[in-house]
């Protein structure tokens, strides 16, 4: 993938002080980026079935890419087998992967709606990825919304399957689960 200059960017692990900022930036891009992909009702259903797992953050995983002291976007990787959702998503599964035989779990990445076509997810991805490899992870799994799949295509996943997410309202948000191996 050709990737744009972004030695501008800097990151740093979030801390749980982090999650009104990274939140917002979740919000803000649901709202925005999906309008492309989704109706209406699906991107409101998105912020139910989507957003900040703070386990991520507790386990040292999630990452903040800053410009200046900005927060342009946000992402992490898990070593548990939950793979994507919020606080609140049913399965949740706290479960520890085992490197060997599991897929790292690729989770939460945004980029603010100001901020895209950057290099700002192609950071995240390269970011995650790297720090899976070093805790001996040779592959990696994320479940795709339709405005995230070109990114994760372009950094070299494959479709696994297509799910939708339910959220309470009845309402169906599609997804797609991916790989790649690292």
């Amino acid at each position: 993938m050709s990737r744009r200059d972004t030695s501008h960017f800097s990151y740093r692990k979030a801390e749980m002080d982090d999650i009104p900022a990274v939140t917002a930036v979740m919000e803000a891009a649901i709202s925005e980026l999906m309008n492309d992909f989704l109706s209406a009702d699906q991107v409101e259903a998105s912020h139910e079935v989507m957003g900040l797992d703070t386990q991520l953050i507790k386990d040292g995983m999630y990452y903040l890419i800053l410009e200046g002291d900005n927060i342009v976007g946000c992402g992490g990787w898990s070593n548990r087998a939950t793979l994507y959702g919020n606080n609140s998503t049913k399965g949740r599964d706290g479960t520890l992967l085992d490197p060997v035989r599991d897929a790292a779990r690729i989770r939460a990445m945004y980029t603010h709606p100001g901020h895209v076509r950057r290099g700002i997810g192609g950071l995240i991805m390269d970011l995650c990825e790297a720090k899976a490899a070093e805790h001996g992870f040779s592959s990696c799994e994320l479940m795709a919304t339709l405005a995230g799949e070109p990114l994760y295509r372009s950094c070299g996943y494959e479709t696994v399957t297509k799910e939708d997410a339910l959220a309470s309202n009845g309402v169906k948000v599609p997804l797609i689960k991916m790989r790649k191996p690292i």
